[in-house]
C-alpha cells in the first residue's frame, strides 16, 4: 500500500485542520498517509515520491511561512519534474494571491498542481473547504 505525505506549516492550526482532513480522504481512498509538520521532515523526504501534498498560511504580504516552508518549497521546487502535488491552506485576509503565486512556482518548476489549483480557506475550514480536503485526499490516493 502506498503512502501519501502530507506536509504543512500552521500558526493558528486551520492548515493543520485541513492537513488531516486531506488524509482522511487519502484512507478513505485505499492508501495509507502521513501527515508532518515540516519542521519534523526534510524536502530530501519526498524526492522519490511522485505525490504528495504540502500546506501553508498566508503569511505577511500573501506569502509562505519564512523560516521553515519557504526553503522547504525552495528544495522541492529542484526535484518537482514530475511530482504530483497537492497544495493548500488557509488566510486571513487578502485575495489568495499567496496560492497563486505558489501554483505558479511550482508549475514553472515542472510540477501538476492535483485538481488544477491549491484548496484555501479565509479563516477556519468549514463543511464545504471540509468536502474540497477530502476530494483531494481521494485524488492524491488515486494517483
Amino acid at each position: 500500500m502506498s503512502k501519501i505525505f502530507i506536509v504543512y506549516w500552521s500558526g493558528t492550526g486551520n492548515t493543520q485542520k485541513m492537513a488531516n482532513m486531506i488524509s482522511e480522504g487519502v484512507l478513505q481512498g485505499g492508501k495509507e498517509t502521513e501527515v508532518k509538520e515540516v519542521s519534523e521532515v526534510k524536502a530530501e523526504d519526498l524526492k522519490d515520491l511522485l505525490v504528495f501534498a504540502l500546506g501553508c498560511p498566508s503569511m505577511g504580504a500573501e506569502e509562505l511561512e519564512e523560516e521553515f516552508m519557504e526553503p522547504f518549497v525552495a528544495e522541492v521546487e529542484k526535484f518537482a519534474v514530475g511530482k504530483k502535488i497537492g497544495l493548500f491552506g488557509s488566510y486571513g485576509w487578502g485575495n489568495c494571491e499567496w496560492m497563486r503565486d505558489w501554483e505558479s512556482r511550482l508549475t514553472e518548476a515542472g510540477a501538476e498542481i492535483v485538481n488544477g489549483e491549491g484548496i484555501t480557506v479565509l479563516g477556519e475550514p468549514d463543511d464545504e473547504t471540509q468536502d474540497k480536503c477530502i476530494q483531494l485526499g481521494k485524488s492524491l490516493a488515486a494517483l
